[in-house]
């Protein structure tokens, strides 16, 4: 069974990328896709440590704004239809897990005709909400997701019920969605930066990256049959790809110039604290993306330079808005509210004093909340006061003239989230 499509990642983008979602959403939750077909039965080999192409990939985003769960949906719709591959409880619990483990016990041979067997239990979970997913005040399961992602060869968990449950080479690959309001109630700051969160990988929006009052209106012609040759490759990614990858003279050296200029430059780039964890996984991060990408394009199982090149660009265009994904952590209300309202001006550009007041009452009905928040903005340098002849007038310090819209923040995409392979009706 032969490839339909020169680069899978590519076209699967081009195929989802109809909804309102980013195309970098998109782009991972192809990722996912590919990794659930690769499962356990591929890796790059250390000598000391080995990198499995499994992901915590968590998308995140305000209620109703790009479609979280749709976007989810799409990749794993295609996965489903691969034979072999094998979906986890809708909640994880230790009991759960062990019975899915257990249907997932399957043995691949290694390499093929030698008669030497591995045993593999892959599973692959997706959530619309990650908390009816996963409990973050289970310990128990935390530590466990956390031994996991680090492709531990086997697990053992000893309980009064049932004595011991072994799970022979689990390996698990997750996509689930939630909110920056949920991360902040369920994240304690302590579990930030290492852990779980340094093992994730967040991919943050909080605008449509275009407006689609009817998706079927969109749709290419040939919807189905390129549906059809993207389920196709998944199932010959699944069957054809076995055994480790390797990593091209011209990949490593790039990788090892990558390395020093990284950890050189990472207390500068990473001082805080929430991303000190997830620095020290970059490199485990950058190899499995790496691994992904050459997937996507070719059987040759070799990572090349450009693959990693492309992993490190969609890695630091995650960085730009990790910040985001865990701003409500440990703030107050009146903080979150001061920051809404400043945000408000900035956007409106000038309110009058009453059109601010009302703001802020809806949240806090007594006035010294008010001026509090007011004498803030303008201390930090954010707000000015002018005394009009219609009255006190509130205005943004960043506040552009009526003329010039606000820009939205402009990224250079690379190649995969910009040439189409098909042609939308219009």
């Amino acid at each position: 069974m032969a490839r339909k499509l020169p680069d899978w990642i590519k076209s699967y983008v081009n195929y989802a990328s109809v909804t309102e979602a980013p195309k970098r959403m998109h782009f991972w939750a192809g990722v996912g896709a590919i990794a659930g077909a690769l499962r356990r039965k591929v890796w790059i080999d250390m000598k000391r440590f080995q990198w499995y192409p499994s992901f915590y990939i968590i998308f995140v985003a305000p209620p109703g704004i790009v479609a979280k769960s749709t976007t989810v949906d799409i990749a794993m719709d295609l996965l489903r239809n691969v034979p072999g591959i094998k979906f986890g409880p809708n909640a994880i619990t230790w009991q759960a897990l062990v019975t899915a483990f257990a249907a997932a016990a399957e043995d691949f041979e290694f390499p093929q005709g030698s008669g030497d067997w591995h045993p593999m239990s892959a599973l692959t979970f997706t959530a619309s909400e990650l908390g009816s997913l996963v409990n973050l005040q289970d310990r128990d399961m935390v530590n466990l997701l956390i031994e996991l992602w680090d492709g531990k060869k086997g697990y053992e968990k000893v309980t009064k019920m049932s004595g011991n449950d072994v799970i022979k080479a689990p390996w698990i690959n997750l996509e689930g969605c939630t909110t920056p309001h949920w991360i902040a109630d369920n994240m304690p700051p302590a579990t930030i930066g290492g852990g779980l969160s340094s093992r994730c990988v967040f991919i943050y929006a909080d605008e449509k990256d275009k407006f689609v009052a009817y998706v079927d209106e969109v749709v290419s012609d040939g919807d189905e049959a390129l549906r059809q040759d993207l389920i196709q490759d998944l199932e010959h990614i699944s069957m054809n790809l076995l055994g480790p990858f390797q990593i091209s003279p011209a990949a490593r050296a790039w990788g090892r110039g990558w390395y020093r200029k990284f950890w050189e430059e990472a207390k500068a780039r990473m001082d805080d604290q929430m991303l000190e964890g997830y620095a020290a996984r970059k490199q485990t991060h950058l190899h499995k993306l790496a691994m992904v990408i050459s997937a996507s394009k070719s059987d040759s199982m070799v990572i090349e330079e450009e693959d990693l090149k492309l992993a490190n660009i969609m890695l630091e265009d995650l960085e730009i808005d990790m910040p985001k994904v865990f701003a409500r952590i440990a703030r107050s209300e009146q903080s979150l509210q001061a920051e809404r309202f400043i945000q408000m001006v900035e956007k409106r550009q000038a309110v009058t004093y009453e059109e601010a007041y009302k703001f802020i009452h809806t949240h806090f009905p007594d006035h010294r909340d008010f001026e509090g928040i007011l004498a803030g903005g303008i201390r930090s340098g954010q707000l000015t006061v002018a005394n009009t002849a219609t009255g006190l007038v509130i205005k943004s310090t960043r506040a552009l003239p009526p003329d010039n819209p606000r820009p939205q923040q402009s990224r250079e995409l690379p190649d995969v989230l910009t040439k189409e392979t098909n042609t939308p009706n219009t």
